[in-house]
């Protein structure tokens, strides 16, 4: 669409009241080569003679606003994943956009446009964590394509909001698109999954959030089946534009050009790199290698006319944000600094890691219906700040410990001591332990061992990580295991809290601990989270995200991208905890399952209904699963496949009516080639509180709702 004629004093791009199309257009043709260029790089420089303000699009708010000064700090992303709840989520990620446009406005009346300062947030991240080594797997809502579909489009919406002209924030998808380790070789590797798992499990939740109108996805820094995936023709050109339509923008993990003629050896220099990445339709760097497009252009490696298609993407991006008009004009310019880490907000956040919170053991010693005569307090990450942070995180001035939230929850008059016990993974030096004596004298042992930052997440901030922010092994540190065993020893009642972003391996522990639970790395508010579940005035409802296998020797290779003998829809060995699997404090049942239908056939509805009852007096909430379980001689197919879930308030002593209704669509499976077909047959059903398999009903889960379909 050509340019509407303008005055020199108000050019049309200004016109706030004109279409983006021709807004976009009129400042494009106002642009010199280089100033288009550096409209590419993630650092815009200012262009005065125009009117345009500087703009740095790296930001990050993968459980807060990061990187920036004071946010309030949600649970890591697998906490929230843990949560099972769209509608937390997305609230979560609503009031994350809502500080981040405190901050950008009170940054931009300070004048500064910096790094960390805009509105353009790279996040979620909606890689599948198909291998518990991947020390980055914390950013991710876990192994499933389906949940991590569900809950990633939650927090795009949030991010994103809703009004019909500005976005709030820019989402951005990443990291499209097969790319979950090993870190030490992100810039190096070709990641080979075979159709039927691309298609899968690698594709679906990036296709599920660009339907849904994620303004951005960002590219890995890997090879995909031979080609960058920042420069995939593959995934980029015939998956992302052509198939699934996508308008917005890519971008680059930052760095990621260079790796073409660094390290995949695919392009001879910067210029070509630069050239084959705009081309293949990747259109921001995150870095300076685009800097490099104007060799390109002049070597005939690339035109300008190509450089536009990207450069309107961008600017689109920009026109959206209300980047380009007037405060007034922009819903949330006048939202106020004082709503950062707000009552309000901190009490969403310990909601939210509440939510996170995993029982996975309980010999009815939670919840604390007494105060204990004296409590010892142990265990490396238990005072630790870091714990409640993960990575991408943001600062609060206020983060509450998991020691400090007991000791405040604690009654007066209890004894509450703590002690470090034992190092966080070094040897244990020798000499005298004063824990062991001290968990003789007091009723109760709340260890709180497990993971921190240091020994997992990226490459480049795990200072503790030989292996580059990923782990070797998945068991619980060796010296933390022998404190472990010792402890017992002398504990009266000893419960364990486990933190950590990943699948921590501790079948020793769960025979030897009267309760075991899983925090994650739970934010602002963590400790007062975990006192509220520990003594009773919240029950615990989070589910698992990941399957938890009982030692690193039933894992396949890392380096291989099969799914074969990966997360519960593939795994064949036994695991220590299943998929979906939490316990609770109220005695949950299930009904029958009933359908609506014998079979089903292609364009029709199935129906199914069950009764969940609560029989004790505990007021609860339950995640209620819904599974399909292909038919065996189908090649290759699932053990079970999760296609809805859902979140719900059970009173005590009350049953509740749950449905599901799933089309015929559901039941259709990937074939070697990655197509998705209709296959005839007998199909499982099973509702319940866990990813179907004997494991769960051995650890205490209710035994499931389940029926049979056939796919007529």
């Amino acid at each position: 669409m050509k340019s509407l004629p303008t005055t020199v004093s108000s050019p049309s791009f200004l016109d706030a009241n004109l279409p983006l199309e021709v807004r976009v257009d009129d400042l494009v043709s106002r642009l010199t080569l280089p100033e288009k260029i550096n409209q590419l790089l993630h650092e815009n420089h200012a262009i005065p003679r125009l009117g345009v303000p500087a703009y740095n699009w790296w930001n990050e708010a993968c459980h807060g606003v990061g990187r920036n000064g004071r946010a309030t700090v949600f649970p890591q992303v697998i906490g929230l994943g843990a949560t099972w709840n769209r509608a937390l989520v997305r609230q979560v990620a609503a009031v994350i956009a809502d500080e981040a446009r405190a901050k950008h406005h009170a940054a931009l009346a300070a004048g500064r446009r910096g790094q960390y300062q805009g509105l353009t947030f790279w996040t979620p991240n909606v890689n599948i964590f198909r291998d518990p080594r991947w020390g980055r797997g914390q950013e991710t809502f876990g192994e499933d394509p389906f949940l991590t579909g569900e809950l990633g489009t939650a927090m795009v919406a949030g991010l994103q909001g809703d009004d019909p002209r500005y976005l709030k924030t820019a989402a951005c998808a990443k990291h499209f698109a097969v790319h979950s380790g090993p870190e030490d070789v992100r810039h190096t590797f070709d990641a080979r999954p075979t159709p039927k798992d691309l298609h899968e499990t690698y594709l679906p939740a990036f296709e599920k959030l660009v339907r849904s109108g994620v303004e951005a996805v960002m590219g890995a820094y890997n090879r995909v089946l031979g080609e960058p995936a920042c420069g995939s023709r593959f995934l980029l050109v015939e998956i992302l534009r052509e198939k699934w339509k996508f308008a917005g923008h890519v971008v680059s993990d930052c760095g990621a050009i260079d790796d073409f003629h660094r390290h995949h050896q695919v392009t001879v220099d910067a210029s070509a790199s630069a050239a084959l990445a705009v081309k293949n339709g990747c259109d921001l760097n995150c870095g300076c290698t685009y800097n490099d497009l104007l060799v390109a252009v002049s070597d005939g490696l690339i035109t300008e006319a190509e450089i536009e298609i990207s450069l309107r993407r961008l600017l689109s991006t920009k026109f959206r944000l209300g980047l380009f008009d007037r405060p007034e004009r922009n819903p949330w310019s006048q939202t106020s600094p004082e709503i950062i880490d707000c009552v309000k907000h901190r009490t969403l956040s310990r909601q939210a890691a509440t939510e996170s919170i995993v029982l996975l053991k309980n010999n009815g010693v939670l919840p604390l219906r007494h105060s204990p005569d004296g409590i010892l307090i142990t265990g490396p990450t238990a005072a630790s700040v870091g714990v409640l942070l993960g990575n991408y995180y943001g600062v609060s001035p206020r983060l509450v410990t998991l020691l400090e939230g007991i000791t405040e929850r604690a009654a007066e008059g209890t004894r509450v001591v703590y002690r470090a016990g034992c190092p966080l993974s070094s040897p244990m030096a020798p000499g005298v332990n004063y824990t062991f004596s001290t968990a003789t004298e007091n009723e109760l042992t709340i260890a709180i061992l497990g993971l921190d930052p240091t020994l997992e997440g990226e490459e480049g901030d795990t200072v503790a990580s030989p292996t580059g922010g990923d782990r070797g092994m998945i068991e619980l540190p060796p010296v933390q295991l022998d404190f472990l065993l010792e402890l017992r020893r002398h504990a009266k009642k000893l419960i364990l809290v486990l933190t950590g972003g990943s699948a921590i391996a501790i079948p020793e522990a769960h025979e030897l601990c009267d309760a075991v639970l899983q925090v994650w790395y739970p934010g602002c508010e963590g400790g007062r989270a975990l006192a509220d579940v520990l003594f009773g005035d919240a029950a615990p409802s989070g589910k698992m995200p990941v399957t938890v296998p009982k030692r690193t020797a039933d894992l396949p290779a890392f380096d291989d991208y099969r799914m074969r003998g990966r997360t519960y829809r593939f795994a064949a060995v036994e695991p220590l905890y299943p998929f979906g699997f939490g316990l609770s404090y109220a005695a949950l049942s299930y009904g029958g399952l009933l359908l609506n239908r014998r079979t089903l056939g292609e364009g029709e509805e199935l129906v199914l209904q069950t009764q969940l009852t609560n029989a004790s007096t505990f007021a609860v909430s339950e995640t209620v699963q819904c599974y399909v379980v292909p038919p065996r001689d189908w090649p290759n197919a699932p053990e079970a496949t999760l296609v809805e879930f859902r979140k719900i308030a059970v009173p005590p002593r009350t049953s509740i009516s749950c449905e599901f209704r799933l089309a015929s669509e559901r039941f259709h499976q990937f074939d070697t080639a990655g197509r998705r077909v209709r296959v005839p047959g007998v199909f499982g059903l099973v509702v319940g509180s866990a990813s179907p398999g004997a494991r769960a009903l051995a650890l205490g889960a209710p035994a499931p709702a389940q029926g049979e379909i056939t796919i007529s």
